[in-house]
């Protein structure tokens, strides 16, 4: 019996996927996708990925999971390399999967690439939202105009596309007069013990982007100096200046550690010994980060608030974008152990009811996201396809 087939289209998920491969660039789409992709091999999918070349072997097979690799990054001449290796390493990898549906997050030029693939072999193409940006023209977190295009070019010919909220939605609504449906994302369930002491009280995660605000980090713990705060994240590309000022910055805090790029698989244990975390992104998507924080009974203290979840749940705080308030509220939520308890369990408890990988690969099928009926194959999976004709 043949079982439909998916392809995971990700060039950043191999260091989730193989927690051997070392410290590369990732970020919440490549763990959201390998979470997602474990979720299928699990419901009885044939699951594929595409990532790059980081040196692994080719045709790896990683927990069920068949690997394709496009290109590596450091190959070819720049301004060509767009081109060959990247354009056609992605094309042909995308052919080797010959998946019945695709599905590709973020927004860039792949996505212009994945959307021709699906439509020139009549198979399926699921897009999902990964940040706000993405649902706004001109907003997108892409360097190159041409890469804007390819994008724009993919979004508008997705055949489902996933919005992490009633936000989004609205957004691509709005600016790009396209529907798509909210699904939930999707959370490990935690491997590490949770009954550790809670020895960090506030733990700050991301990549230093200019638009995380990470510059905020070393204000917020001089102003929150009897409390010990801890600050993981890694240099991005373009942005090496802003690593090291708040690493100069944090050097002269006693009560801030830097730890810079720690790989996903041993985040979590942060995770399992902070009492709160923190977000001061300037904007975001749904950061995966406060699923790692909830379903490890941590509040999250955010300028952020995905559809109001933190306010109309009480899953931690909504601070208006004001550092000196967020560091006030922080202090008395961590001198409160009742509130705080009382968030804790909240927290845990929510993720659990809506946060489970079975649970959200479930919500796919049933909306017609990845359609494929295991008892007909894959034959069925693209019958069922309706792909525009222009």
């Amino acid at each position: 019996m043949t079982v439909p087939r998916i392809c995971f289209v990700g060039l950043d998920n191999y260091p989730v996927l193989n927690p051997s491969a070392g410290g590369d660039y990732f970020g919440g789409e490549s763990v959201q996708q390998t979470l997602l992709a474990r979720a299928y091999v699990a419901a009885g999918w044939d699951v594929h990925m595409l990532v790059k070349d980081h040196g692994q072997a080719p045709d790896e097979i990683i927990d069920g999971i068949r690997v394709h690799t496009a290109y590596n990054q450091r190959a070819g001449v720049p301004v060509l390399r767009f081109l060959h290796p990247r354009a056609t390493g992605i094309l042909r990898a995308l052919a080797a999967a010959d998946a019945d549906v695709y599905y590709q997050s973020c927004a860039g030029m792949i996505t212009g690439l994945t959307a021709w693939h699906a439509r020139r072999n009549a198979r399926r193409f699921v897009f999902r939202v990964a940040h706000d940006t993405d649902c706004v023209p001109g907003q997108q977190l892409i360097r190159f105009w041409r890469d804007r295009k390819l994008y724009e070019y993919g979004l508008e010919r997705a055949d489902f596309i996933s919005a992490q909220g009633e936000h989004q939605r609205d957004l691509l609504r709005t600016h790009y007069g396209l529907e798509s449906a909210p699904i939930p994302m999707a959370v490990e369930l935690p491997r590490e013990s949770l009954s550790e002491p809670r020895d960090l009280d506030v733990l700050w995660v991301n990549n230093l982007r200019d638009f995380k605000r990470p510059d905020l980090v070393p204000v917020l713990a001089q102003a929150l100096h009897r409390r010990q705060v801890a600050m993981i994240g890694g240099a991005v590309p373009g942005y090496e200046a802003l690593y090291a000022q708040v690493q100069s910055q944090a050097r002269a805090i006693t009560n801030l550690r830097m730890l810079g790029a720690v790989p996903y698989h041993e985040v979590n244990a942060y995770f399992a010994r902070a009492r709160v975390f923190v977000n001061t992104s300037d904007s975001e998507g749904f950061p995966n980060s406060f699923l790692q924080a909830w379903i490890r009974g941590v509040p999250v203290v955010s300028f952020f608030d995905p559809d109001g979840l933190i306010a109309r749940h009480g899953l931690g705080l909504a601070v208006k974008g004001d550092i000196h308030l967020m560091s006030r509220l922080l202090d008395e939520l961590l001198g409160d152990p009742t509130a705080l308890k009382a968030m804790t369990e909240r927290c845990r408890n929510f993720a659990l009811a809506h946060y489970a990988p079975s649970a959200v690969v479930e919500r796919y099928i049933a909306s017609g996201a990845t359609p494929g009926d295991r008892r007909g194959g894959a034959d069925s999976a693209r019958s069922s396809l309706s792909l525009p004709t222009s």
